[in-house]
């Protein structure tokens, strides 16, 4: 069961109406990279879990966390919103010479739909989709992605800390990146955990029989398929895999084709496809 207690986890308080900004702030509630989405993946992971303990606990409680950040983004959306100027009109009358620009910047669907709040949408107004989240079932595969999207996350809410000058909303800012902060070091360190704890380890998945069921030729070549040349400079085109297999990169310049050229046969009729050349002139003769 969820039990809400109706105090923020931070204060989300502006010191003045902003609208414009308010759109802004949009990204970071319902995009693809936002606190709705790291809620709903989290708690979601927590949730398919089949594993009682503390990997569990921890996507549940993270989760939780996230929808208190979620709560407190709409609060800060829905107080930057008010006092703004709701007409043309009102904008003009002003003597703020900013009140028309900010007028001009913001986003006609938090007063027309939502009353002057927020919603599950990104800045450009794309309603957020479930298919933003992801809960494969598998913690190591599901922990790194974890760790980008706090990554993802945590860089919007940087640049957006830079967008704004209003202390009310720097200092909620300061919080989520404080915390966003938290969070990628959390998956990165629950990653270490999964593996010392023998559970999971690279390359994902790692209980598929990797040295009888794939092809083995390939698994360790860098193949250089665009004409940059320096690729072959990196780690990854040489030196000791990462995962503990013994082998090493190799590098691969120019890389051949292993396939045939494909030829696919004709379709069936029934689904009206182009026909080859040599049918359709079959097809005009009869």
């Amino acid at each position: 069961m969820f039990y809400h207690v109706q105090t923020l986890q931070f204060e989300a308080k502006p010191d003045g109406p902003d609208p414009a900004f308010a759109k802004r702030l949009q990204e970071i509630l319902g995009g693809k990279w936002g606190e709705l989405t790291v809620a709903l993946q989290y708690l979601q992971q927590g949730w398919n879990c089949r594993m009682p303990g503390k990997y569990k606990d921890m996507l549940l409680g993270i989760g939780t966390e996230e929808l208190a950040h979620v709560e407190m983004i709409c609060t800060m959306i829905a107080r930057l919103n008010e006092g703004a100027p709701m007409s043309v009109q009102e904008a003009a009358v002003s003597d703020n010479p900013m009140t028309a620009a900010i007028y001009g910047g913001s986003n006609p669907q938090h007063l027309i739909n939502n009353g002057g709040g927020g919603y599950y949408q990104d800045s450009s107004g794309v309603p957020w989709l479930g298919a933003y989240t992801t809960s494969s079932g598998n913690l190591m595969a599901d922990f790194h992605l974890n760790a980008t999207a706090e990554m993802q996350g945590r860089l919007q809410v940087s640049r957006l800390y830079n967008m704004t000058d209003d202390p009310g909303v720097k200092a909620m800012l300061r919080f989520n990146l404080a915390r966003d902060h938290m969070h990628q070091q959390q998956w990165l360190a629950a990653i270490e955990e999964l593996k010392a704890d023998g559970l999971e380890g690279l390359p994902v998945p790692e209980a598929f029989p990797n040295e009888s069921e794939q092809n083995l030729d390939f698994v360790s070549q860098y193949m250089n398929c665009s004409d940059g040349t320096q690729a072959g400079a990196g780690r990854w085109a040489s030196g000791e895999m990462p995962d503990g297999s013994g082998r090493n990169f190799t590098y691969t310049d120019n890389p051949e084709p292993h396939g045939d050229r494909p030829v696919l046969p004709p379709g069936d009729p029934r689904l009206y496809g182009t026909p080859p050349p040599d049918e359709a002139k079959g097809n005009e003769a009869t």
